[in-house]
């Protein structure tokens, strides 16, 4: 059974999101940001993707997209070992990865007048 509940509601408010375009890939969007982040806490790829609930081979390829649409790579990883490998996010992927979340947040502080008036015109979203 599902609920209606309203747009405004806590943890369910619309945000504008940045995704950055390079060729025909996304280069940078929120869930590549997010994966990032989760890199950075795990020190892997694999516990990364299981953070996120997503396949390694996903969080793979989207590692490797970003690594192939910027300069440098973002993220590198060593493999084998006694400890088994494991992934780094580069001072270079930190910075890529601070300047998206300030764009992001600039963007969100642009159109707050916007979006409090955009979100009135939402229908209510169900609860699964």
């Amino acid at each position: 059974m599902t609920r209606a509940r309203d747009v405004g509601a806590p943890g369910r408010v619309p945000k504008p999101q940045i995704r950055i375009l390079f060729r025909k890939a996304i280069a940078m969007g929120p869930g590549k940001a997010e994966l990032l982040q989760a890199i950075g806490r795990s020190g892997s790829i694999s516990a990364a993707a299981r953070e996120m609930g997503m396949s390694y081979r996903r969080a793979w390829l989207l590692v490797d997209t970003m690594n192939q649409s910027f300069r440098h790579p973002l993220v590198v990883t060593e493999t084998g070992g006694q400890r088994g490998g494991g992934a780094t996010v580069t001072e270079f992927g930190q910075e890529v990865l601070r300047r998206y979340l300030d764009m992001e947040e600039k963007a969100a502080e642009a159109v707050e007048g916007e979006m409090s008036e955009f979100v009135k015109m939402m229908a209510r979203l169900p609860i699964i």
